[in-house]
């Protein structure tokens, strides 16, 4: 059995300065007082073969990877999920195992809120419409699209679902440093035919909001290619209104109970017609044109939506509202070092 932290002489002597300087100077380590009391994960009665416990407590292990050990073969071991690879590779400041270098391991949840002393954590949210070579500022190429996601890919980014945003939100659950929603409004089929492929190359999910009136329409989605990118796993369809009218703006001679009617039914329509046609459970609201008032923003909390989305840019923080999320416009004339500008992780704080 590996020795409790406190018993374990020759591995302080070694190991502790450099933990010190770890926990000190890696941009993941939580701030005094901002840690989430979850019960620890359950940890293996012995070192797990090919890698070495050098001491653990209730709170992290010290793990000396073992010569095939990857991030995510540790996190499957300690974390119960490779899926929790980040978790290691944010504490310790790498994105993948170094030969000879221990690696603390957090059993528990540490600063969900992303706050430290210099910064505070962004979670962008990405805007796209179709995918096509022409078609004016609102088409990205499928080889733009291709070229960012390989970036996205390589530069160790976390491509995470909407719908994770709300525990982060709610300060019950972390995120990755690095973390970036993609969505997708409208529903043109070019969704189907360019993104859901590339989508599937990286495994990265997405948020494709559709207002139904425009399904099966011209170059919009059918339903069956709504249905086959709800059963990819990948592709979450949510609610973008009914008609994507301006919900903000009267039409002309609307009185104020038309005018509040016409937004029930642009909340509660097409959540209706999403849940009933596709295996879906609609709980998230792109407004048409990004534009909500306080109507809406009612209409929508009574209709028991979570998490809804503007077009206002930027990342957000835990602080954020959840009903209006900012996101950020991706367009067709963006070139790469543009698009990597609009990935804002972090906010500076400043002295006061």
């Amino acid at each position: 059995m590996p020795a409790p932290l406190a018993t374990l002489g020759a591995w302080r002597r070694v190991v502790l300065p450099w933990l010190a300087a770890a926990v000190a100077g890696c941009g993941s380590a939580p701030p005094v007082g901002i840690v989430d009391q979850a019960p620890p994960t359950a940890r293996p009665s012995k070192p797990p073969v090919g890698g070495e416990v050098l001491g653990q407590s209730d709170r992290f292990v010290v793990y000396q990877p073992g010569t095939d050990d990857t991030l995510k073969s540790i996190a499957a071991r300690f974390l119960g999920s490779e899926e929790r690879d980040w978790v290691i590779g944010d504490f310790n400041g790498v994105s993948r195992v170094q030969p000879g270098q221990p690696l603390v391991v957090p059993l528990v949840t540490l600063n969900p809120i992303g706050v430290h002393a210099d910064h505070y954590q962004t979670v962008p949210i990405l805007c796209y419409h179709r995918f096509a070579a022409t078609g004016g500022k609102m088409a990205v190429s499928p080889a733009t699209f291709a070229a960012q996601l390989d970036w996205l890919a390589r530069n160790d980014y976390h491509v995470i679902r909407l719908a994770q945003l709300l525990g982060y939100l709610e300060g019950r659950q972390a995120l990755p440093r690095r973390s970036v929603v993609i969505t997708i409004d409208d529903g043109y089929e070019s969704v189907h035919r360019h993104a859901l492929p590339l989508l599937r190359k990286h495994g990265f999910p997405a948020t494709l909001f559709v207002y139904t009136d425009f399904i099966g329409a011209g170059d919009a989605l059918s339903w069956s290619q709504l249905h086959e990118l709800a059963a990819s796993g990948l592709v979450d369809v949510q609610a973008h209104s009914k008609t994507h009218r301006n919900l903000i703006e009267r039409a002309a001679g609307e009185s104020e109970s038309q005018y509040r009617a016409g937004l029930e039914t642009e909340a509660k329509a097409p959540r209706d017609i999403l849940e009933r046609r596709l295996p879906v459970q609609v709980r998230h609201y792109a407004f048409p044109y990004g534009d909500a008032n306080e109507a809406v923003l009612d209409l929508l909390a009574k209709q028991h939506y979570q998490l809804a989305v503007t077009v206002n840019p930027g990342g957000n923080a835990f602080f954020a509202q959840p009903l209006m999320l900012r996101r950020t416009m991706i367009f067709g004339d963006s070139d790469l070092e543009s698009f990597k500008a609009k990935l804002q992780i972090s906010r500076g704080i400043g002295a006061p």
